[in-house]
């Protein structure tokens, strides 16, 4: 099969953009509107995250990823939803915007849930806790798809973003599951995903039993 060259393949991910979003202009446009949403929650994570240790000498943050879907995911999700592609549906996927963060502790992982949600430009549309009840394959995480306001140059967008907030090491499982599991084109078996799931629960202890030696520690 003969390969595409450099500028064939600009010009097939362009015109699939275009499939989506009707031009260009509009692809970029929206880009940097979710891209906008991403750093203005990253921004309101880093004060939080700042705020804490003045006040309680050590930050609950790790660290924060954002990511932007390719137009091809979400093409792919439409698809999969059987929605229509447009500019138009994929303003009502909630995960175009999407901020990882990474917490030490389990309490840290809901003392910023609170902080962020107490904030009054920031509006809950959905809430998930995957920590009280875990995903059937072990997965762990606090989801919450927010809406947050963009202040552009002359008006005011309302944008919806998934943040997914977890600690180091139910961020670890996750990885590396995400890893066996999708990045595989290979049949997992049943006593695979098993195991899979056995390790989830013994990391999930080992996440509880590091909280209780933190709090003991800081009873002292």
């Amino acid at each position: 099969m003969e390969k595409l060259s450099n500028d064939e393949k600009n010009n097939a991910d362009l015109k699939e953009s275009e499939l989506l979003y009707g031009s260009y202009q509009e692809m970029m446009e929206m880009q940097l509107l979710y891209n906008a949403a991403i750093k203005q929650i990253t921004t309101k994570l880093e004060i939080l995250n700042e705020e804490f240790n003045v006040k309680h000498a050590r930050n609950p943050i790790h660290h924060v990823e954002g990511r932007l879907k390719s137009p091809q995911s979400i093409i792919k999700k439409l698809n999969q939803k059987n929605m229509q592609v447009s500019i138009t549906s994929a303003k009502r996927i909630n995960d175009i915007a999407g901020i990882r963060v990474v917490c030490g502790y389990l309490n840290d992982v809901y003392n910023i849930k609170d902080m962020l949600l107490t904030q009054t430009d920031i509006k809950l549309i959905k809430y998930q806790d995957y920590i009280k009840e875990p995903n059937f394959n072990g997965y762990r995480s606090l989801h919450l798809d927010i809406e947050v306001s963009v202040f552009l140059s002359d008006h005011i967008e309302k944008v919806v973003a998934e943040i997914q907030i977890r600690t180091v090491a139910q961020d670890f499982w996750a990885s590396l599951e995400h890893d066996i599991r999708y990045k595989s084109n290979k049949y997992i078996p049943q006593d695979i995903c098993d195991d899979m799931l056995q390790s989830a629960n013994e990391i999930a202890a080992i996440d509880l039993k590091m909280q209780e030696t933190f709090i003991k520690i800081q009873n002292i």
